[in-house]
């Protein structure tokens, strides 16, 4: 079993930036693959981002690229989301999954730890 709680979400305007944390506890965090997804209002679940195990596979989806940077801390059991140039439309509760059999997976069918979320808005 894997527990997985997420902070940093908020408020922030449009340009700005934030960082989303994600503490992992239970098994062997530095074996399991992390992403980071997120939810809109009206709109399904969409992946956002995705590390290895061992931090050394990254990828993203193509409307955050450039903008957003996956890492992790396997000594500090967290992962974290560096949220920069923020727009309107990634406004959405943002969740994050541990699985994948230690891969960076986009597909969240891969994961079977997820998070409770936490809500990021970003005013224009």
């Amino acid at each position: 079993q894997v527990q997985l709680v997420e902070s940093g979400g908020g408020l922030v305007q449009a340009g700005g930036s934030l960082r989303l944390s994600c503490a992992a506890s239970g098994r062997t965090f530095s074996s399991i693959g992390m992403g980071w997804f997120r939810q809109a209002p009206g709109k399904e679940r969409e992946f956002v981002a995705t590390i290895r195990w061992s931090g050394v596979r990254t990828y993203y989806a193509d409307s955050v690229k450039g903008r957003f940077t996956v890492s992790r801390d396997n000594a500090k059991n967290t992962v974290y989301l560096q949220m920069n140039s923020l727009k309107p439309e990634d406004t959405a509760v943002y969740y994050c999954a541990a699985g994948a059999y230690g891969r960076a997976s986009m597909d969240e069918g891969e994961y079977e730890y997820w998070g409770q979320g936490t809500q990021v808005t970003v005013s224009s």
